[in-house]
C-alpha cells in the first residue's frame, strides 16, 4: 500500500493503573498499544487516509501485538522492522480531582532505540507519500535517534514530501541523556512545513533569538503564541504553518480547550470546548495533529482544518487508550452541533 502519510516513531505499551488507582495499588494494570506517531497514523486511517508506520519492534510476542494492533485499524506495517532489544513501555497512574496523572518511563535499549538509525530505507518508505509525520519524542530518546529523526526529515525534503513535526517536548527524556533540545529541535524545524508547538516550545527552540514578547505574562495565551509564531517564521524560511491547542485546567477532570493556527499571512482561532469527566487525556495532542493533517489532505481552508483538529482532539478525551478511534463523520457531527442524543 502507498501511504499518503508516513509516521516515524517508537511503538510502546502503556501499562495503566485501573480505575484511577495509584500504580500497583491493587497489583493490576490495563495495557494499551500506543506511541505518538502511531496515534496519528491510526486516527488518520479512521478518517479514511492511507497511512503507514515506520518503526522497529522486537521479534517477540510483544512486538507482534503492536504490529497487529496497527493492522487492525488499517495502518500499513510493511516498513516496521524486527530487531534485537526490548519493547519500550511506560507506566501511568491516571489522576483524579486535584491529583495529577503520573508517568514512569521504561524504554531504554528498546529495539527501536538500538536499530532505528540503521534499519530504514527512506526512499522506499516515502514512495508516494504526501506527508512525513515525526515528533520530538524520538530525538529526545538519545543522540542516535536524534540523528535518525533528522535523517528522515532530510530524506522527505529531498523527495518532495512535506514534513509535519510535533515538538512534543518531554523534559524527563531529554534530561536522561543530557541532550540539547534547543539545537536538535531547531535543526528539525528547519526541515519542517508544519509544526505543532506552543509559545513555550517555540521559545525553547529559538533560544537567545526569542524576544520577550512571546513570554509576556500579561499577554493572552493566543497573543503569546502569535508573537512566537511570527518569530519562528522569521527564523525558519521553509516553515508554513504553526499550530497548537490552548488548554485551561481547572482540575484533572475538567478542562477547557481551544486552538490557534498561524501561517505567514493569516491567524486563526477557535471556540473553546468544555471538557468534563475526562476519560483519557493521552493521545489528545496526536488526535489534534491528525485532524489538522486531515484538513490539509482534503483541501480544507485553514480555519476549517483548525476547527476539525480541535473537535477531533476534544472527542479523544472520551475514548480510552492511546488511539483516537472516532471517524470523520463523528467529528463532523460535533462540529454541526447535533447534540448528545443516542444515535439510533
Amino acid at each position: 500500500m502507498t501511504a499518503s502519510v508516513v509516521c516515524f516513531g517508537e511503538l510502546l505499551l502503556r501499562l495503566n493503573a485501573p480505575d484511577r488507582e495509584l500504580l500497583l495499588q491493587s497489583g493490576q494494570l490495563r495495557v494499551w498499544v500506543g506511541g505518538a506517531e502511531a496515534n496519528v497514523a491510526v486516527s488518520l486511517a479512521k478518517f479514511g487516509h492511507d497511512t503507514s508506520v515506520v518503526s522497529v519492534v522486537p521479534d517477540n510476542p510483544l512486538g507482534a501485538v503492536c504490529v497487529n494492533e496497527l493492522r487492525k485499524h488499517g495502518v500499513s506495517t510493511d516498513d516496521i522492522r524486527k530487531g534485537p532489544g526490548r519493547l519500550g513501555i511506560y507506566f501511568m497512574a491516571t489522576g483524579a480531582g486535584h491529583r495529577p496523572s503520573e508517568i514512569v518511563y521504561d524504554r531504554a535499549d528498546s529495539a527501536f532505540a538500538l536499530r532505528a538509525d540503521e534499519a530504514i530505507d527512506w526512499n522506499q518508505a516515502l514512495t508516494g507519500a504526501q506527508w512525513l509525520h515525526i515528533s520530538g519524542i524520538t530525538p529526545a530518546l538519545g543522540a542516535r535517534l536524534a540523528e535518525a529523526t533528522l535523517r528522515a526529515a532530510h530524506a522527505a525534503r529531498e523527495l518532495g514530501v512535506s514534513v509535519s513535526f510535533d515538538c512534543n517536548y518531554r523534559a524527563k527524556l531529554w534530561e536522561a541523556w543530557r541532550g540539547d533540545p534547543t539545537k536538535i529541535l531547531h535543526d528539525i524545524i528547519e526541515q519542517s512545513d508544519l509544526v505543532f508547538a506552543d509559545d513555550r516550545a517555540l521559545a525553547l527552540v529559538l533560544g537567545a533569538n526569542a524576544t520577550t514578547a512571546s513570554s509576556d505574562s500579561q499577554a493572552s495565551p493566543a497573543d503569546r503564541f502569535k508573537s512566537a509564531a511570527e518569530q519562528a517564521f522569521k527564523a525558519f524560511p521553509r516553515l508554513q504553518r504553526v499550530t497548537t491547542t490552548l488548554r485551561v485546567e481547572h482540575n484533572v477532570d475538567r478542562h477547557e480547550m481551544s486552538a490557534v493556527l498561524a501561517t505567514r499571512k493569516t491567524f486563526c482561532s477557535t471556540r473553546a470546548y468544555a471538557l468534563e469527566a475526562i476519560v483519557d487525556r493521552i493521545g489528545t495532542g496526536d488526535a489534534f495533529a491528525a485532524g489538522i493533517l486531515h484538513g490539509l489532505l482534503t483541501g480544507m481552508h485553514e480555519q476549517d482544518s483548525l476547527d476539525f483538529g480541535l473537535a477531533a482532539a476534544s472527542l479523544k478525551h472520551s475514548v480510552p487508550g492511546d488511539f483516537n478511534l472516532v471517524t470523520a463523520a463523528q467529528v463532523g457531527e460535533l462540529l454541526a452541533g447535533r447534540g448528545f442524543s443516542v444515535r439510533r
